[in-house]
This record gives structure tokens, sequence and C-alpha cells, in this order.
């Protein structure tokens, strides 16, 4: 079969209408798996009774079970269990199964960039009259977020490529549109490599503000 470049130029604009959906899922279920990760992270640093043995169930969990047995988990389990969530839209449930189990290897990277601080400079914070929040926000956590960015931006691209399973739960996104199109069409290769072309196109986009993230983070270290 002659390969299509035209039809594969259509396609591409065709597929980048759903990058949108693709994008703000990625960025909001980072940002919930963000608050949850920093909280497991706490937890963890200050091996708080009780919580602690829940934190580290929860991330043999969430690490140790694939992303789309929980999506369907969430989606159609949780429903049969507490009725009250049959009105939960896929949308919200691909978020949810997708910030829960981004925020188990994001806890670990939080976890190792606090311990990455050292405990001297939180004695000193105490000994200026400074409470454990406000030695936490003003010194501790600015550290640990620069030394978690890079880390950060690994997970944060398996996060955009993982969105991809949400066509599994109905939502329209890019890897769904290209699904439909390559049905009604069977131009599978040209179709994939447009998808493929666009996660590549985010991908790149990502580091390069990573990239300047990190070397406007590291500009007071750097002197």
């Amino acid at each position: 079969m002659k390969f299509d470049f035209a039809y594969m130029a259509e396609a591409f604009w065709d597929l980048l209408r759903y990058v949108p959906i693709t994008v703000a899922m990625a960025i909001v279920s980072m940002a919930f798996a963000v608050v949850i990760a920093v909280l497991i992270a706490l937890v963890q640093r200050n091996k708080t009774p009780g919580l602690l043995q829940l934190a580290t169930v929860y991330l043999s969990f969430f690490r140790g079970t694939p992303v789309l047995v929980q999506l369907f988990i969430i989606y159609f389990g949780l429903p049969q269990l507490f009725p009250e969530l049959n009105s939960m839209g896929a949308l919200t449930a691909v978020i949810m199964g997708l910030s829960l189990n981004t925020s188990a290897y994001l806890a670990e990277i939080f976890r190792a960039a606090l311990d990455s601080v050292e405990r001297g400079q939180l004695e000193a914070a105490y000994t200026v009259g400074m409470t454990s929040i406000q030695a936490l926000r003003r010194i501790i956590l600015p550290q640990a977020a620069r030394n978690a960015v890079p880390g950060m931006g690994n997970i944060f691209i398996g996060l955009l490529k993982s969105t991809s399973l949400a066509f599994t739960l109905g939502v329209t996104e890019l890897l769904a549109e290209g699904k439909m199109l390559t049905a009604s069409t069977l131009k599978f290769f040209e179709v994939y490599i447009d998808v493929a072309i666009i996660y590549w196109l985010l991908t790149i986009f990502y580091s390069w503000l990573q990239s300047r993230l990190e070397n406007k983070l590291g500009k007071p270290y750097n002197l």
C-alpha cells in the first residue's frame, strides 16, 4: 500500500485539535499528584505512626499494579461499592487514577529531595525563632524543589504519555481520535505516525521548559 503523505498532513491538523484535552489531563493530574506526594513525603520524613504504614501500603499498591487496572477499578469498580459515584464522569476517573498513580512515584522523589537538604539548616532556622512550618516553607521546600525538578520532569513526561489510556474509558483525546481516524480510513501508518510525532513534539517542548526552570532555580547556587 502506498504511503499517503497528503492524508498524513490532513490528519495531523485534525489530531492537533485534541492536544488541549491531552495536555489539560496531564497538567491537572500532575497538580493533584504533587499535593498528594508532598503529604506522603512529609509523612515518610517525619515517620508519623499509623500514617507511615498507610503510606507504605499506598505506595506499594499504586507502584505495583498497572495504571490501566487502576483506572478500571476507579471507573467501573468503585461505583459498585459506592453508588453515589455512578455519576462520576470518565474524565474525572482518568484524572483521579492518573493523579493517584503519579503521586506514588513523585512521593519517592520528594522524599529523596527533602532528605538531600541538610538537617543542620532546619536546626539553624529554629535558632533564629522560625516555626517548623516557616522553616519548611522558607528554607527546606525551596531547596528540595530544586533537587526534585529533574525527577518531576521525567514523571510528567511519562504522565503525558499515560493520558493515552483515557480512551479505554471513552474519553476522546489524541489517541482516541487517532483510532477513530484509522477505523474510518484504514490508514493506520499515516495516522499513528502523526500521533507519535505530536507526543514527541509535546515532550520536546516540555523538556525545553524544564531546562529553563532548572536554570532559573539554579541561579542562586551558581554564584
